[in-house]
């Protein structure tokens, strides 16, 4: 009988830097939210126990089906029992095959799916608010949109996914699909609509800048956006390019090099009376101006000027915060669309039946906010380290064999 996962297992994480797994939720109850749609006649597999199994083997870095039960058929009974995979009547459990694992993941309800991880991963994020908000002045959200480029929907065009990811931890909280029919913007309040949201910051660029949408964040969940603003907003673009910007002090200043390039960035922050006419957009009352420039190697310099508007004033957030915010709606793509193209290779997957492809794309969504919020740096060697032993993913989706 191998060893309880508690000892030998947990202090091997120590290769890993120091990672925090106590008090994680039990993933098996969130997964038992997802409705079974399958027949009862020849169900040997409970839904959860096969949607765990998945969670774990991503976990461990499987980026595919195949890799996912090849991982499930090298597992002992013991972490197959703790997945909670049945014991056969023959005596031993036996592992599903990728024919089975394609059919359920093809067929499961995609919406209660995303809808269980996410809530999964904030209640994980909750545990650990302490030390991931502890250099966070304000709780900020990014929105943003993310197309499987391998994938297809029953319209035969590529499967776009709406999230919304959290600054700080870089964790998926909400997750929707995209459908033919519509874009972003139609998705951007059904995304949000069950987030509690009170007091946070809302970032999303140009594209999500729209007037009822600002102003159902602030109606409806009572919280403060950052708005990023091209000329979809005509009027509103204008008026702040021939703000008198010359004559408002610089409020931060940053610099930074890596990668053969050196970039800068300086913001400045101008606040608008309401009373004397504001800016036309709903609860607006700062205007920001960014501007950055970047050097590559060998190249020409570039430069640009980014515009945006928020909803907090200098009482509730500095020039830095500010800036601090509009950088960090990039973690979206930074830190988590990035990350599942390099260390999970969603853009090389070709899964493409049913809802097989979204599925993927929330246990991709599952690891990666497991993994960072255990405080772990480095996901590519995190998952190595996982897939050496199969006992090593389950504490990090807050299941003991």
């Amino acid at each position: 009988m191998p060893a309880p996962i508690s000892s030998p297992i947990a202090d091997s994480f120590a290769k890993l830097g120091p990672i925090d797994l106590e008090s994680v939720p039990d993933l098996c109850r969130y997964l038992s939210w997802v409705p079974d749609s399958r027949g009862r006649c020849g169900r040997w597999y409970s839904l959860s126990s096969l949607l765990a199994l998945c969670a774990a083997a991503v976990v461990a870095g499987a980026v595919t089906v195949e890799a996912i039960a090849e991982w499930a058929a090298d597992a002992p009974s013991e972490v197959l029992a703790g997945l909670g995979v049945r014991r056969h009547p023959l005596g031993r459990r036996r592992s599903p095959s990728r024919r089975c694992l394609v059919r359920v993941l093809s067929g499961v309800d995609a919406d209660a799916l995303d809808r269980a991880i996410c809530a999964w991963l904030a209640a994980r994020r909750a545990a650990a608010s302490c030390e991931v908000d502890a250099n966070a002045a304000l709780q900020a959200v990014a929105v943003d949109g993310k197309t499987l480029r391998g994938s297809k929907n029953a319209g035969g065009k590529r499967v776009h996914l709406l999230s919304a990811v959290d600054h700080a931890a870089a964790v998926t909280l909400a997750q929707r699909n995209v459908g033919v029919k519509t874009n972003e913007t139609g998705e951007f309040t059904n995304l949000l609509a069950w987030m509690n949201l009170e007091d946070a910051v809302v970032t999303f660029d140009a594209l999500h800048t729209v007037k009822a949408q600002a102003a159902w964040l602030l109606d409806q969940k009572r919280a403060h956006y950052v708005a990023i603003v091209k000329a979809n907003q005509k009027t509103l673009y204008r008026q702040l390019k021939s703000l008198p910007w010359g004559e408002v002090g610089r409020g931060g200043h940053e610099a930074g090099t890596g990668h053969g390039r050196s970039e800068s960035r300086s913001v400045k922050v101008c606040g608008i009376d309401p009373a004397a006419g504001g800016l036309p957009f709903p609860g607006a009352v700062s205007a920001i101006r960014l501007h950055r420039r970047r050097q590559v190697k060998g190249r020409k310099q570039s430069r640009e000027i980014l515009y945006a508007v928020t909803t907090l004033d200098a009482h509730q957030a500095s020039p830095g915060d500010i800036a601090a915010l509009v950088r960090g709606h990039w973690t979206i793509e930074n830190r988590h669309h990035l990350v599942r193209d390099t260390t999970f290779a969603e853009d090389a997957s070709r899964l493409r039946t049913g809802n097989a492809p979204r599925a993927m794309a929330g246990f991709r969504n599952l690891a990666i906010g497991a993994l960072r919020l255990a405080g772990v740096d480095n996901l590519a060697k995190a998952t190595r380290h996982n897939a050496r032993n199969h006992y090593r993913p389950l504490p990090f989706i807050g299941i003991t064999a």
